[in-house]
C-alpha cells in the first residue's frame, strides 16, 4: 500500500503520495499541489525543507554523522582511495577498474594544456583581482575553446568534456593563483600525480627545485576528497539549476564557483583563518575569545565550529583532524595563527558548553589551517575547495540532464503593494 500525506485547507483535504529512499527517508512530492489546489504554493525560505531532486550520488545524515557517496562510506573512501577515483565514482557512478582508471588518469593529463589565448584573457585582469573571480571567468571562457554543446547521452562525448574540465580546472586555478602572487604561470608536469600536480603548479618557481612532500600530498589528497560533493549545498543546487536551462557544463560550473565564492558557503575556511589572525592581533588569549562565544550578548561567533546539516560531529572533520596533526608533527610548524587553531580545539572539544551545544571542530576550521600550513595565501582557500568540489558539480549536472529535470522556476509569495494607480510626476 502506498503512504499518502494529507494536506487540509479551508476544509478541503488534498492528498499527495511520500516518497521513500534507499535509507527510509520520506519525501512528500507536491508536484501537483498548486495545480490541484488552485494556486496554493509552500513556502521554505533557503529550501531547508524542500527536496529539489532525486539523486543516487551522496546520502548525508546530519543528525547521525553520515556521509556516503554512491553506497560508499566516506571514511572508506578517504582511507583506500585517491581523489580521481573517488571523482570517478561520483560522476560515473561506480569505482574504476585498475584499467579504467589508468586511462582516466592518463586522458585528464592530456588536456592539462591550455590554448595560450587563455593568457590574453588572465593578463585583463588587475593584479588585486580575487582569484575566485579570475577562476569562474576563466572556466566560463572554456566554453569559447570548447563551443559544442555536451551530450550527456553519448558515453564517449560526455567522458571527453569530463577529462577537459579535470585536466583543465586545476591549471585554471593554479593561473590564478600566479596571477594574484606575481609569479610565472606554470604548466602541469605529466609525470606527476592530480594531487602532485596541483601542489607543483602552486608553488613551483624557477629559481627553486621545488620538493614534493608526500604527507603534504596525502593531507591534500584527502582535503580533496572531502570535499567533492555533500549533497544539495548552495553551489550544487547552482549548478544544477544552471543546467536546467540546457547552459553547457562549463558555464554551469563557472555559476557554481560564483555560488561557492560566497562567505557563508566556500568561504567559510576564509574565515575561519581570519578570525584566528584577529585572535592573535588580539594578543591570542584563547579564553576571551571562549568566553565571549559564551555571552549571548555579545555579537562574535567562533567560525568553524558547528554545521547547518550535521547536528552531531561532522563525519569529515573526524578524518580530516588526523591528517591536520599529521601535516603539523612533519612541518615542525611555529605558526602563532597555527598553535592558536590548536588551543582553540583543546579547549572548545573539553568545554560542556561546546558538546551541550554540540558546536564541535566543521571540515572549514580544519581545511582553513591545513591550507595554511601547506602555504596557501587565504584567498586561495575557497579555490582550492573548488578544485576538491569539481568532480560533485559535474557528476550532478549530469545526473540533472540524464534525469531530463525540468528548468528550475521557484515560486514566490508576494508581498509588495496591491494595485495601485499611476501617479504623473507632478503628484509624486
Amino acid at each position: 500500500m502506498s503512504e499518502k500525506a494529507i494536506l487540509e485547507i479551508d476544509g478541503k483535504k488534498y492528498e499527495f503520495p511520500v516518497k521513500r529512499g534507499t535509507e527510509n527517508e520520506l519525501a512528500i512530492d507536491i508536484n501537483t499541489l498548486r495545480s490541484v489546489t488552485g494556486g496554493i504554493i509552500t513556502l521554505d525560505s533557503g529550501f531547508k525543507n524542500t527536496g529539489s531532486c532525486e539523486s543516487e550520488i551522496t546520502f548525508l545524515d546530519g543528525e547521525k554523522g553520515i556521509l556516503r557517496h554512491r553506497g560508499y562510506a566516506i571514511e572508506e573512501l578517504t582511507k583506500k582511495a585517491c581523489f580521481l577515483e573517488v571523482a570517478y565514482l561520483i560522476i560515473f557512478g561506480e569505482l574504476p577498474t585498475k584499467k579504467e582508471f589508468e586511462k582516466f588518469g592518463m586522458d585528464i593529463k592530456k588536456q592539462s594544456l591550455l590554448d595560450e589565448e587563455m593568457k590574453n584573457i588572465i593578463d585583463g585582469f588587475p593584479k588585486v583581482a580575487h582569484p575566485m573571480g579570475i577562476l569562474a571567468s576563466l572556466t566560463s571562457a572554456l566554453t569559447a575553446f570548447n563551443p559544442e554543446l555536451v551530450n550527456v547521452s553519448s558515453t564517449e562525448d560526455f567522458y571527453n568534456s569530463v577529462v577537459v574540465l579535470l585536466g583543465k580546472f586545476p591549471v585554471l586555478a593554479a593561473w590564478a593563483h600566479s596571477k594574484t602572487q606575481g609569479t610565472p604561470l606554470n604548466y602541469a608536469d605529466n609525470s606527476l600525480n592530480y594531487i602532485e600536480n596541483i601542489m607543483q603548479m602552486m608553488f613551483e618557481i624557477p629559481t627553486e627545485e621545488y620538493k614534493m612532500n608526500p604527507i603534504a600530498v596525502k593531507a591534500l589528497d584527502e582535503l580533496m576528497i572531502l570535499h567533492e560533493d555533500h549533497e544539495q549545498n548552495c553551489s550544487t543546487s547552482t549548478v544544477r539549476i544552471a543546467g536546467s536551462s540546457e547552459a553547457s557544463l562549463f558555464v554551469s560550473v563557472s555559476a557554481g564557483v560564483s555560488a561557492l565564492w560566497g562567505r557563508l558557503h566556500g568561504g567559510a575556511n576564509q574565515a575561519v583563518l581570519e578570525m584566528l589572525e584577529d585572535i592573535q592581533k588580539d594578543g591570542g588569549d584563547v579564553e576571551k575569545y571562549i568566553a565571549r562565544a559564551k555571552d549571548k550578548n555579545d555579537p562574535f561567533r567562533l567560525m568553524g565550529f558547528g554545521h547547518r546539516v550535521y547536528k552531531n560531529f561532522d563525519p569529515r572533520a573526524r578524518i580530516i583532524k588526523k591528517a591536520a596533526d599529521d601535516l603539523f608533527e612533519d612541518l615542525g610548524t611555529n605558526d602563532p595563527v597555527l598553535a592558536i587553531a590548536k588551543h582553540l580545539e583543546e579547549v572548545a572539544l573539553k568545554d560542556e558548553y561546546f558538546a551541550k551545544r554540540k558546536l564541535y571542530p566543521n571540515v572549514d576550521f580544519y581545511s582553513g589551517i591545513i591550507y595554511r600550513a601547506l602555504g596557501f595565501p587565504v584567498e586561495m582557500f575557497t579555490v582550492m575547495f573548488a578544485i576538491g568540489r569539481l568532480p560533485g558539480w559535474i557528476g550532478q549536472w549530469r545526473e540533472m540532464r540524464l534525469n531530463k529535470e525540468p528548468i528550475g522556476r521557484p515560486r514566490q509569495l508576494y508581498t509588495g503593494y496591491a494595485l495601485r494607480d499611476f501617479k504623473e510626476f507632478g503628484e509624486r
